[in-house]
């Protein structure tokens, strides 16, 4: 039988790998080569996604921001290059916002851009 070195550090570092893989399916969570594999995998899909959901969401909000100002008569990319023509600096996440939850507002914002 070979020699154990490291017992507690070891069994430490597995512990925790263990219990970051709390919830997976099968031997997932419960078999230390597994788990590790997929803990390790699912930090990668964690570090890649954080960067992604940022342009998920700038898209999300292009999107609502064309919808709307269709809605008032113009495009996209017709009312941003209004505001910034007109000096109008607000970003995209409070002009989908406005779009969303108050279009009174946001059709004014286009007035204001288009006129």
């Amino acid at each position: 039988m070979p020699r154990a070195n490291h017992k507690v550090a070891s069994h430490r570092r597995r512990r925790k790998f263990i219990k970051l893989a709390k919830g997976y399916w099968g031997a997932r969570s419960k078999v230390w080569t597994v788990a590790k594999h997929h803990i390790e995998k699912g930090l990668q899909y964690a570090y890649r996604d954080r960067r992604r959901k940022k342009r998920e969401f700038r898209s999300l909000w292009i999107t609502r921001i064309n919808a709307a100002a269709r809605l008032n008569g113009t495009t996209y990319s017709r009312l941003i290059n209004a505001l910034s023509v007109k000096g109008i600096t607000i970003n995209r996440k409070v002009l989908a916002d406005f779009a969303m939850n108050q279009p009174q507002v946001f059709t004014a914002i286009v007035k204001k851009a288009m006129s």
